[in-house]
């Protein structure tokens, strides 16, 4: 139990909790705030097909996919269960591995698919694989595209296997759309959904629909703990047995789920999934997609937002790095007589410490904006970490370069993570590379900077000494491709 947060206090003011399970609403009364989604189905619903292999969404054996409604039809997205607050569903349909058989008896093509390829063996994480395969169905094979082994890793790449038995999952699923698909009766789920109120604005998690009930409700609890994901506040739940009096959730407010173009660029709703948002900003930096995939598994960016990586502020998240050497601003928003006022400062200027920000206790950080891309320019984000996948960052290191048509740098913007208590602006490093001419001396000058710029720990990740030294390898391997040098890549490679 939290430090001043009474068993009675916990207890009393617990909301029910309602979604769609296998078409009929499921409603459960006094949902502690704390459970998540994993135990309702395993405990409360006897759905034990859902398995529990890490508990903090690595392995993808709890993996089911949620459906919502957006406009008159409805949204698919597979996520970890196990991590997942069970009140961030409510309003939503789930589906789980059982859930697939139609109501004939008859298999539904990812049954018969995995089944055909003979791409199960022990079964432990079978059903996170369905799951997953289930998503990839919903979303593209029944919207007449072919799956090629590509979109097969993407779609999986939240999915560990503990046999190795790849080969024949991803047969699988390039195999989807051998199969006659099966009926769906999306309507009656959407009729459904549409039949479950929401949260009361006083419940102990509140899940509002607009920004000023989302501002209004964070001046008046500024202790509730706020949720935009909960891919890292569910670690808090499984990891350290974190409990919570009061919950917001900014997950349903209308304001912070869309991504719109200004003025070239692009300002996107702190609610926005972390997925969503990457495609967005590849759409604009299309080199980007390779660090897009890399960021985390698939479940985990359907589930996180980008507002949530940035306000959590850890030192080795990877969108700040990124969005740092992309000069974004972030926008906080605050309730102020009745209106919301704003204020916008430089992503780097929100960190005032490890896990600390700058944001007041009535504030929330509400949208991303990031200036338009400029012609020529150069934009370039590393991630290295231990593992080529679902692994967190060692380093992680954002570029943006533009040069004149004297081969000057004219722009230069470096945002750095896991080398500092936060995420930071290698500022001496642009200064040593700002107005100078980009060949290998130059490169070479600012290297030695870069390496005396940021004094890294040395933690069970890496040592400070590699840090360092990683660090002024990736700018040298940043250099190598802007003259055109190809490099060789586990990517490329595969």
């Amino acid at each position: 139990m939290s430090p001043g947060v009474s068993p009675a206090e916990n207890t009393n003011a617990l909301p029910d909790l309602a979604f769609v399970h296998r078409q009929r609403v499921v409603r459960l009364q006094q949902v502690p705030l704390e459970r998540t989604l994993l135990e309702v189905l395993r405990e409360d619903l006897n759905a034990c097909d859902t398995k529990e292999g890490c508990a903090e969404g690595d392995c993808g054996a709890c993996t089911v996919v949620l459906g919502e409604a957006e406009g008159d039809a409805l949204r698919y997205r597979a996520v970890n269960s196990c991590i997942r607050m069970a009140h961030a569903t409510h309003g939503m349909a789930v589906w789980t591995a059982q859930d697939l058989t139609q109501t004939d008896g008859s298999q539904h093509p990812v049954q018969a698919a995995l089944l055909t390829q003979h791409a199960t063996q022990c079964g432990f994480c079978t059903p996170g694989f369905a799951m997953s395969l289930f998503g990839l169905y919903q979303n593209r094979v029944r919207q007449g595209q072919t799956v090629d082994r590509a979109m097969a890793e993407e779609h999986l790449s939240g999915n560990l296997c503990r046999c190795t038995g790849y080969r024949a999952i991803i047969d699988a699923a390039c195999s989807l759309g051998d199969y006659p698909a099966p009926e769906q009766d999306e309507a009656a789920t959407l009729a459904l959904l549409q039949s479950i109120p929401g949260h009361a604005a006083d419940s102990a998690y509140a899940q509002p629909r607009s920004l000023l009930q989302l501002l209004t409700l964070r001046a008046a609890h500024p202790q509730a703990q706020v949720v935009a994901g909960c891919t890292d506040v569910g670690l808090w739940v499984t990891k350290q047995h974190r409990r919570f009096a009061r919950v917001l959730d900014t997950t349903a407010v209308a304001e912070l789920r869309n991504i719109e173009t200004v003025k070239g660029g692009l300002r996107i709703g702190a609610a926005v999934t972390l997925e969503a948002a990457y495609a967005a900003l590849a759409q604009q930096w299309p080199t980007l997609r390779r660090f897009w995939h890399r960021f985390a598994g698939l479940p985990v960016r359907n589930a996180g937002t980008l507002g949530g990586n940035i306000a959590n502020g850890s030192p080795i998240g990877d969108s700040m790095p990124l969005l740092i050497a992309l000069n974004a601003r972030v926008v906080l928003a605050r309730a102020q007589g009745g209106a919301i006022a704003t204020r916008t400062l430089a992503l780097e200027d929100l960190y005032a410490g490890y896990r600390q920000n700058c944001m007041a206790a009535d504030e929330l950080l509400a949208w991303v904006e990031l200036p338009a891309p400029q012609p020529g320019a150069w934009v370039r984000a590393y991630k290295i970490s231990k593992r080529q996948e679902d692994d967190i960052s060692a380093v992680c290191l954002g570029i943006h370069l533009q040069l004149d048509a004297d081969q000057r740098v004219l722009h230069i913007s470096i945002g750095a993570g896991g080398v500092a208590a936060t995420p930071v602006r290698a500022r001496q490093t642009e200064a040593a590379l700002l107005g100078k001419v980009w060949d290998q001396g130059t490169v070479q000058a600012a290297q030695a900077v870069l390496l005396q710029e940021f004094s890294p720990i040395s933690d069970m990740r890496a040592s400070a000494d590699y840090r360092r030294q990683v660090l002024g390898n990736l700018l040298q391997r940043f250099w190598l491709e802007t003259q055109g040098q190809a490099l060789v890549t586990l990517e490329a490679l595969g």
